[in-house]
């Protein structure tokens, strides 16, 4: 299990500035890091992908800042190892489908459908060497995008959970996910990953703690044949859902 000297999950600020000096320029005379600058995130993220989990990774500059850890801590909820897994929606970083290859030793398919997210995903996983499968998607989620007859052990995703589009950090093709809570994505996923799962095959979705959502999708989930389980668990200082499913 990927851990500190502590033995702890993370990375201290200190060490992180050492690791990457130019950090330094963006702690305040206390010692902390300003976590509201959007490049200083991403140094940070990139110090702990590489001290802690040893991916070395490259963010668009307009994506969204995926944080490692919290990605992990997700994929611990639902991932065996040695399975065959799908990604739908990578993203810029391919962070959890490099984890899966790397850390679970999982037999990686991935999609993405933004052109310049690709080409960064493209370029993570050249960079890591990892053995992933990526496939640019063209506008379908599984169905049109994997071939028929295809079966997975896990479909995962971290999923857009916006019911509109918002003046945050995300994109809107990261963020929207459309219903009356943001749940339109993710139950379309859950519906049609049903075709490309082995026999108690899971799908598995990383949630904000957004309660309304979560409902909507685990009451789709039990009326399309899934046992639903809700993962909480704590990423820095939020919290965060684990949504598994299994037929």
């Amino acid at each position: 299990m990927p851990t500190w000297k502590d033995g702890k999950l993370g990375l201290p600020i200190a060490e992180a500035v050492r690791l990457f000096p130019e950090l330094e320029r963006y702690m305040d005379e206390r010692g902390r890091l300003d976590l509201s600058n959007r490049e200083a995130r991403i140094l940070y993220n990139r110090v702990i992908a590489k001290a802690v989990f040893g991916l070395d990774i490259e963010y668009h500059p307009r994506g969204l800042v995926t944080t490692p850890i919290s990605r992990y801590l997700f994929l611990k909820t639902f991932l065996r190892g040695d399975e065959r897994v799908l990604e739908i929606g990578t993203g810029h970083t391919a962070l959890m489908s490099l984890m899966a290859e790397k850390i679970f030793n999982c037999d990686v398919t991935a999609t993405e459908l933004d052109d310049e997210f690709f080409e960064y995903a493209r370029r993570n996983v050249e960079k890591n060497r990892a053995r992933i499968r990526l496939i640019k998607s063209t506008g379908g989620m599984i169905r049109g995008v994997i071939p028929e007859g295809e079966r997975f052990d896990v479909i995962f995703s971290a999923p857009p959970y916006y019911e509109r589009p918002t003046r945050g950090v995300l994109t809107e093709k990261e963020g929207v996910g459309g219903g009356k809570y943001g749940e339109a994505f993710s139950v379309g996923l859950i519906e049609e990953a049903t075709d490309y799962l082995k026999p108690a095959g899971r799908v598995a979705l990383f949630l904000p703690d957004k309660q309304p959502l979560i409902n909507t999708i685990m009451e789709k989930g039990e009326e399309l044949g899934y046992s639903v389980m809700d993962v909480r668990f704590k990423a820095g200082i939020r919290w965060r859902h684990g949504l598994i499913l299994k037929l």
